[in-house]
């Protein structure tokens, strides 16, 4: 059955009082006798009665700013679509008094991230979006919105032990679990597998180093017998070429047979096994990104695991917004489904609400 929604009126009429005594009962302000204030609480805890919360942020015209930390785009795609997800959550919830400033940074420059926020937070914002691609920078950041009361929503990377309001994303550790698995079926015997961390810095990347793990775990489960794995770290600047950094891999790892890449860089390995004919090598990457889409298409990539980044752009907006406009309890971890992406069912990811899984927040 329809709950039914108690009103302030309804609990005042069977109080046998005025709608602002029950109000001033709910906001504990004013004076109200004793024995009133005991009966109109009896009676809200009999009637199961709770706030609109969402009313009254229409009827209060209070204003909520937040900010988004978030990587730039034009630097690396990725983080297109995490800003299209948050700019649709704001554009939703502009109705409730919510805002959000975007605080647009370098992803491989710690110093242009210290920068953005460290404004960021001179605004005194009432919430935070942040990616922590940086480990180490972030650590003080946390602990300054924490003493200031900033609530913040970590995205795409989960920090252990930072307390955050929410974390939304992947579990980095089933990731690179899943990862493996889908190499292991097309594996015979013992073999070779590279771990490709693609211009990162791995000390710094906490999500990156949680994927590796679940990858080489599940390869010394027991699951499977004579897969070597091996990590590399491959850092090359702006215009510089991956080539010569994969021909020293292939020839200190001859007898290679499958990449993991664990970011969105898939289709840099793709490009150069297509100029060196290598067409039977096994390859998983990460992202819905056009180059990386143009390479699946051709089979060159097999696999693609979707990190759904318009999906954590828009809940962390969300969530922000439940817990500061709506006053409602936040998932502290919400994660977000391992979508495996081929060739055959890549089309039913290219629908911009299907790849964000963006149905009505509550």
């Amino acid at each position: 059955m329809k709950k039914k929604i108690v009103r302030i009126k309804d609990i005042a009429e069977k109080a046998q009082t005025s709608k602002g005594t029950v109000d001033r009962v709910l906001h504990n302000r004013g004076r109200v006798a004793e024995d009133v204030r005991a009966r109109i609480l009896g009676i809200i805890k009999e009637m199961d009665y709770e706030p609109n919360f969402i009313a009254q942020s229409l009827k209060s015209q209070k204003e909520f700013h937040f900010a988004a930390l978030i990587p730039d785009y034009h630097m690396d795609p990725y983080w297109q679509a995490p800003r299209s997800g948050l700019e649709k959550a704001e554009a939703e919830l502009r109705k409730y008094g919510v805002s959000v400033g975007q605080y647009i940074f370098n992803p491989h420059d710690e110093h242009s991230f210290i920068a953005k926020a460290d404004e960021a937070t001179r605004e005194n914002p009432d919430g935070v979006l942040i990616a922590p691609i940086f480990y180490k920078e972030t650590l003080p950041f946390f602990e300054r919105w924490t003493a200031a009361n900033i609530p913040f929503v970590l995205f795409n990377t989960q920090i252990e032990h930072v307390n955050p309001l929410s974390y939304i994303g992947q579990d980095s550790y089933r990731s690179g679990c899943v990862a493996a698995k889908i190499l292991d079926f097309g594996l015979q015997g013992p073999t070779d597998i590279l771990v490709a961390h693609i211009n990162e810095n791995i000390s710094n990347s906490a999500h990156l180093m949680t994927k590796e793990e679940g990858f080489r775990d599940y390869f010394q489960g027991g699951k499977t017998k004579g897969i070597r794995v091996h990590s590399r770290e491959i850092n090359y600047p702006d215009g510089g070429l991956i080539d010569p950094h994969l021909n020293e891999i292939f020839d200190q790892i001859p007898n290679l047979e499958a990449i993991y890449i664990t970011n969105s860089k898939a289709y840099e390995v793709a490009a150069y096994l297509e100029k060196k004919g290598l067409d039977d090598m096994k390859v998983v990457g990460y992202d819905l990104i056009k180059p990386n889409l143009d390479y699946l298409t051709k089979e060159r990539i097999n696999f693609l695991i979707n990190q759904n980044p318009l999906g954590q752009g828009y809940w962390g907006i969300h969530q922000l917004a439940r817990h500061l406009v709506f006053r409602k309890e936040v998932e502290p971890i919400k994660f977000l489904p391992l979508d495996i992406i081929t060739k055959e069912n890549l089309d039913y990811y290219l629908e911009p609400e299907l790849s964000g899984y963006l149905v009505q927040a509550s």
